[in-house]
This record gives C-alpha cells, sequence and structure tokens, in this order.
C-alpha cells in the first residue's frame, strides 16, 4: 500500500505521522517548497526504530515521487488570511488542487482521492470536475471531523466517554453543516432524552463554530490534530478495506432530492472508495437545510 499526502503543512506532516506509526503504508510527503517534506520524512523515519514500525516514508518536492500511489489526500492550500474574501480564497486553493490533480491523473491514475483542502466541498466537487474520475473514488473528509467534534462537546456536556457518543454532522463543511441532534445517542439513549433544547441548541452551533473558535484562540493558523486524525479515519478504512460508513464529502445524483451535487452524507467507505450513499430519513428542515447546502456548494463551483 503506497499512500500519497500533498501538503507537508500541520495537517499533512500530522496525516504522515499518523499513518507512518500505524505501521500499514509506505508514504510520500509531498510539498512544494523546497526540502521541507523530505527534512519531515526524514524526522519520522528517524523515530520507527523507537515506535517498531517498518513501512518508510519519502518527502519530496517531485510528483513523479507520488506514482503508482493507492490513495492521494490533498492537504495543501492557503489559510484564509486577513482581508480575503472567501472568493479569494476559493480561487487560489482552486489553482492549487488543480495542479495537483493534474499530477495525480498523471503519475497515480488509479488512486482514491481524499480532499482535505478548503472550501472542502467545493474543492471536491472541482476535483472531481477536473480529474474525469469516477464518482466513487472522489471524496472529501469534512463530514468525519465535524462529526467528531460534535460527539466531543456532547461527551463533555455529559461527562461520559467520547466513544460512548454517537454522532453524525451532515452537509457542508463551514456555517453550511447540519448536526442531526434528533439522531445523535450517547449509550444507545437518544440526545434528547439526556439534555434540553436548549443545551443541544448551544452544542449544535459550538459545533458549527468550532473551526473558528479554534483559530482565534490560535492566533495564527488553524486546527490540524483532529482534522489529520479525521483524515486518518477515512485513510485507514480505505487502506484496509474494511467497509464503514462515516459522513463524506460525495458526489450525489439522485439521494435526498439532489442532482449531481457534492456534499456531505453518509456513506459507505470501503477499499474502493464510497460504496454506496446511505440515505437517512430526514425530517422537512434538515432535508431543506441539506439541499440549501448543495446550492451554495454548487454556485461556489459555477464561480470558476
Amino acid at each position: 500500500m503506497k499512500i500519497a499526502v500533498i501538503g507537508a503543512g500541520n495537517v499533512g506532516g500530522t496525516l504522515a505521522q499518523r499513518i507512518v506509526e500505524a505501521n500499514f503504508a509506505d508514504v510520500v510527503l509531498v510539498d512544494i517548497a523546497a526540502g521541507f517534506a523530505a527534512g519531515k520524512s526524514l524526522d519520522l523515519l528517524d523515530a520507527r526504530p523507537l515506535l517498531g514500525t517498518e513501512y518508510g516514508i519519502v518527502g519530496t518536492n517531485d510528483f513523479a515521487q507520488i506514482a503508482g500511489a493507492d490513495i492521494v489526500v490533498i492537504t495543501a492550500g492557503l489559510p484564509r488570511q486577513p482581508g480575503m474574501t472567501r472568493e479569494d480564497l476559493l480561487k487560489k486553493n482552486a489553482g492549487i488542487v488543480g495542479e495537483v490533480v493534474d499530477a495525480v491523473k498523471r503519475y497515480a491514475p488509479q488512486a482514491l482521492l481524499l480532499l482535505v483542502t478548503n472550501p472542502l466541498d467545493v474543492m471536491t466537487a472541482y476535483a472531481l470536475k477536473r480529474s474525469g474520475f469516477s464518482p466513487e473514488r472522489v471524496i472529501g473528509m469534512g463530514g468525519v471531523l465535524d462529526s467528531a467534534r460534535f460527539a466531543n462537546l456532547v461527551a463533555e456536556a455529559l461527562r461520559v466517554p467520547p466513544a460512548q457518543v454517537q454522532a453524525m454532522v451532515i452537509g457542508a463543511h463551514g456555517q453550511e453543516m447540519i448536526p442531526l441532534t434528533r439522531l445523535c445517542t450517547v449509550g444507545g439513549v437518544p440526545l434528547p432524552d439526556l439534555l434540553s433544547k436548549e443545551q443541544i441548541a448551544a452544542i449544535a452551533k459550538r459545533t458549527v463554530e468550532r473551526g473558528a473558535e479554534i483559530v482565534n484562540l490560535l492566533g495564527k493558523g488553524s486546527a490540524f490534530y483532529a482534522p489529520s486524525a479525521a483524515a486518518f479515519r477515512m485513510v485507514k478504512i480505505m487502506a484496509t478495506d474494511q467497509a464503514t460508513i462515516v459522513p463524506a464529502c460525495a458526489f450525489v445524483d439522485g439521494a435526498y432530492g439532489l442532482h449531481k451535487a457534492c456534499i456531505g452524507v453518509p456513506v459507505l467507505l470501503s477499499g474502493s472508495g464510497v460504496e454506496k450513499i446511505i440515505e437517512l430519513a430526514l425530517d422537512k428542515k434538515e432535508l431543506k437545510q441539506l439541499q440549501a447546502a448543495a446550492d451554495t456548494v454548487r454556485a461556489a463551483l459555477e464561480q470558476l
């Protein structure tokens, strides 16, 4: 198994570390900054004797090194800077993602493609369109991260282990995300039976704003421990072919009344990518929110 991680910043570098430590695949870490990915890879190689791991990692700025990769994860991109509009970020990161996708088409045309770069859902749709890959092979990461944040906040509120919380967030990775509060359970008990409507609404709101909360506290940069863990979970599912239902940005055509949209929904993820779109019985409000989120992503894609 060969996994390529494009972008050696905080998210990409930490993802590469997680894969190396899990000891199930060789890694190619790519970054345009000369020496940056190479330096990180040497550091990770030196940790192998201490960790008892055997798989290797190569750091490079040469895309040819990803040849034959089974999975390619795109984390490369710019964070939003002061004074930069969302449209500015969209255009700049589309340029970066477009170049990466072209390299994947050339050197690893059979790979599964996992998008982490923001704006996540638009970048997933753009990568699908530019690559020409079959839809099941192009996936976005957002839902796994957002659901983890939702679950963690519920666990904190109830003072229970996070593993007891089953949470699902669909929609776009951003302000249009939809924490499915009525479907959340804790130890099998529905969340509405455990917390008041006001408490649940506050948790849902904080889930939506969690990324911004972290950015504001850091002062510079954005979250990367949880995003890299979310990407790792998806990579491991695909690399080990252990079919698992997770929320992910995927191509939807028919389900939820959507037509050719890339948006966050539950999917059956496996070694072949998205095996199946899982259609939940959403209420009218949830369905309307999901369709509105898909329209927002479609409009942004049309800008490109």
